[in-house]
């Protein structure tokens, strides 16, 4: 465990952590307290990481021991793809499922900054379905592909890295068979709206096949139309700029964060 650095009053940001670092580290944070607000949560398992700026080869990733609700910006260990922890203020270590996955996406998809894995009741019954996530409704559309990785045991195998890479390819979801769901984004919010949409288009699937009825299944081509225009967030602004899916409602989730309690950001 290392000393505890001093933090900047005015700021909350310890005195060794640049302020690009703390801003991301501030947001996974807040990603970690959503994940948990809005029940995406396996006590303290699962993981959420993020990429340090400028430290391409560095990621931030929870405390292995910690409740979603505890976790807070300072908290975060700080580790490289090798799994060499670089600052930790904690007592905690590192999941190595954790590394094991996070590693391997960050090592081989320098567009994504940040990792999100959860195991939810629902992402965990239709990673069992053979057919998958069916594209039934608008918000199961958003993604035109949808990465699968078959299960292999626990992933604690650092030879498995190389073929979660090639499976999840340059999608930005993917479903663990057996296993759970997992995302990534160009930013913390992407990838959070991410897990989010998916969890309901997960949760909405389980709830239309349990009601035993025949189900209605768009046409092909309205699916993939439906799908063109979510590629990016289908609101625009004022000047009709279409925004990247997450960037809108990021802000506005953690004014509510702040609103409930802003200690994620210490």
């Amino acid at each position: 465990m290392n000393e505890i650095p001093k933090i900047d009053t005015a700021t909350a940001r310890p005195a060794n952590i640049d302020a690009a670092e703390w801003d991301v580290r501030v947001d996974l944070a807040a990603c970690y307290r959503l994940v948990d607000l809005y029940g995406m949560t396996d006590l303290h398992l699962n993981h959420i990481s993020a990429r340090v700026p400028g430290h391409e080869d560095h990621y931030l990733l929870n405390p292995f021991g910690m409740m979603y609700e505890e976790i807070t910006a300072s908290s975060l260990i700080k580790v490289d793809l090798d799994g060499k922890i670089i600052s930790n203020t904690t007592s905690y270590g590192v999941n190595l499922a954790g590394y094991v996955i996070h590693s391997a996406i960050h090592g081989a998809r320098h567009d994504v900054a940040c990792v999100l894995h959860t195991h939810t009741n629902a992402g965990m019954a239709v990673s069992v379905l053979k057919c998958g996530l069916l594209p039934l409704t608008q918000t199961a559309m958003r993604w035109g592909k949808i990465a699968y990785h078959d299960f292999e045991g626990v992933a604690v195998e650092v030879g498995e890295r190389e073929r979660l890479v090639k499976d999840l390819g340059d999608c930005e979801v993917m479903i663990l068979r057996n296993h759970g769901l997992l995302s990534v984004g160009t930013t913390i919010g992407q990838a959070f709206n991410n897990i989010y949409r998916l969890e309901r288009a997960c949760e909405t699937q389980l709830l239309a096949m349990a009601c035993n009825a025949e189900i209605n299944m768009p046409p092909d081509a309205v699916i993939a139309r439906s799908n063109a225009q979510l590629t990016v967030q289908p609101s625009p602004d004022a000047k009709g700029t279409r925004r990247p899916h997450g960037s809108l409602e990021w802000p506005a989730l953690k004014r509510m964060l702040d609103r409930r309690d802003p200690s994620y950001k210490t």
